[in-house]
């Protein structure tokens, strides 16, 4: 069994850095004839993304701005936690919080998968488009680290390959 996996770029273009996941799905050199792979940048469409994970993903790679922590341009990697999100009870058509997409997928009767976010701190999200200088020079490193991870969960046996 091969490991499925949905790498999906999130944010809003007319919201300066929020764009970031959009950008970063448009760099990343990933396989496009790869039916194990699929790249969508889902922009700020929550719900789309949410029944698009009613599909047996094994991983899902997300794309994000994340609120800055005084370092905008700063990449973050890391599992993202299903069991403490806590975003809003049903379905929400307008929302791309990651819990709210989420929330809504349990709402639908579906499970998150695995989740990889690399996420980059925001510089602004004021009404505009384009990313402001230190976002935009994460771009590639961004790409290529999204790169990277499917690359070595391609590597990796999937959870049915190990028996759970």
């Amino acid at each position: 069994m091969t490991t499925r996996i949905l790498v999906a770029g999130i944010g809003n273009i007319f919201l300066g850095d929020d764009g970031f996941g959009s950008e970063v799905v448009r760099n990343a050199e990933l396989p496009q004839d790869d039916p194990t792979v699929q790249v969508i940048d889902y922009g700020i469409r929550g719900m789309h993304l949410a029944y698009d994970l009613l599909e047996e993903w094994d991983t899902l790679v997300l794309i994000d701005a994340v609120p800055s922590r005084g370092h905008p341009g700063t990449l973050h990697i890391f599992q993202a936690d299903h069991e403490s999100s806590s975003g809003p009870d049903g379905l929400d058509g307008h929302s791309m919080d990651p819990a709210a997409v989420f929330a809504s997928l349990r709402a639908l009767g579906g499970r998150p998968p695995y989740t990889v976010v690399v996420g980059c701190e925001a510089g602004s999200v004021e009404e505009g488009i384009g990313l402001t200088q230190p976002v935009a020079q994460a771009v590639p490193r961004a790409a290529r680290a999204v790169e990277e991870i499917v690359a070595a969960l391609h590597s990796a046996p999937s959870a049915a390959e190990k028996g759970c």
